[in-house]
């Protein structure tokens, strides 16, 4: 009879030993389980972050080498170029169509002063102060128009075979086919590279030798700006450069390892070149409203500068057209030194 129970009380506790174990090693795993999740929670903004690193790197060294490639091709002659192999990951790469227009107009001689104005797309005037302009001459990648009038004090009208969405340089000439003045419209495409980040999109737009950032709920901001060069020469002449790019592409470059596009000039073209007199143009960029604002500000510091000093009757380099926002338009101020101005236009097609 003694030793029933005896029996009964060591198989109870084999019983309560073994249930300890089971429990214990289910609370380690829990443990185990819930400091795993909080590191996890913990170290995954800082993952999320070097992931989003990484992207934006890779998309600022493809930004970096479509515009070394760019530069290359543009200066190629016309159907020449070259095809490249980029690895694009979490990257995109579209075009942007008609993002930026220019409007550049200068005099070829000092002997008068020409104003050309578009009237619509089919019509423009000319207005030469010294009647001397007698011909002019419409170029557009479609071909060129030719119209001769009489000399007037007035505004002549001139009726033309349409305009182009891409260009167009009106010449106006003499009586014995000097060109007096020169009229260009231009209307410039893009490349925009948009990455993937953990907030949202990431884009970069390559535009016309500048380029225009914007993070995940940010405004653009213009890191780089359009390619206007303003020199003072040794000899005291001065000398501006002004170098633009249309990148035209059709459909957009998907993603992978080894993706495949190719750069095809169209051919360079010299819009301007030698000794230049009332230099004015104006840009618009269609990106967004603030990118405009940004060019105006970084070519006014200047002179903006030297009118709060008061010293602008000394003052050379750009300045307002018109109004002092440069809404109007920008132009040069030489004080009367020659002003030699180069104008050179890169066309490409980019397409994968």
């Amino acid at each position: 009879m003694r030793r029933g129970p005896s029996s009964g009380r060591r198989r109870l506790q084999a019983d309560d030993r073994a249930v300890s174990e089971v429990l214990g090693v289910v609370m380690l795993l829990a443990m185990v389980i819930t400091i795993m999740g909080g590191v996890w929670v913990f170290l995954n903004p800082y993952l999320t972050d070097f992931e989003d690193n990484t992207n934006w790197n890779s998309a600022t060294g493809i930004a970096d080498r479509i515009e070394d490639r760019i530069e290359v091709a543009g200066n190629a002659p016309d159907g020449t170029g070259f095809r490249n192999t980029l690895a694009i990951q979490s990257t995109s790469i579209r075009s942007v169509q008609n993002v930026e227009s220019w409007t550049i107009a200068a005099d070829l001689t000092p002997h008068d002063a020409v104003v050309v104005q578009h009237v619509n797309d089919s019509a423009l005037t000319v207005y030469s102060a010294n009647e001397s302009a007698r011909s002019v001459t419409v170029e557009r990648p479609e071909g060129v128009f030719t119209a001769n009038f009489t000399a007037s004090h007035e505004p002549v009208l001139v009726n033309h075979d349409g305009v182009s969405s891409h260009w167009m340089v009106v010449t106006v000439y003499d009586e014995v086919g000097t060109p007096l003045h020169r009229s260009v419209d231009l209307s410039l495409s893009g490349l925009q590279i948009s990455t993937s980040l953990g907030q949202g999109e990431h884009e970069i737009v390559l535009m016309n030798n500048a380029r225009a950032e914007r993070f995940p709920n940010g405004a653009w901001d213009v890191s780089v700006m359009p390619a206007l060069r303003f020199d003072r020469l040794a000899n005291d002449e001065v000398r501006l450069s002004v170098l633009l790019t249309d990148v035209r592409s059709e459909g957009a470059v998907g993603s992978g390892n080894n993706i495949g596009i190719e750069f095809v000039s169209r051919g360079p073209m010299a819009l301007f070149t030698g000794e230049a007199h009332n230099v004015r143009f104006n840009v618009h960029n269609h990106l967004h409203a603030v990118v405009t604002p940004q060019y105006h500000e970084t070519w006014l510091t200047d002179y903006t500068i030297q009118r709060s000093a008061g010293t602008l009757d000394s003052y050379i380099g750009f300045a307002p057209f018109e109004r002092a926002s440069g809404a109007d338009g920008f132009t040069v101020q030489s004080q009367g030194l020659p002003l030699y101005f180069e104008v050179d236009f890169q066309r490409l097609e980019v397409s994968p």
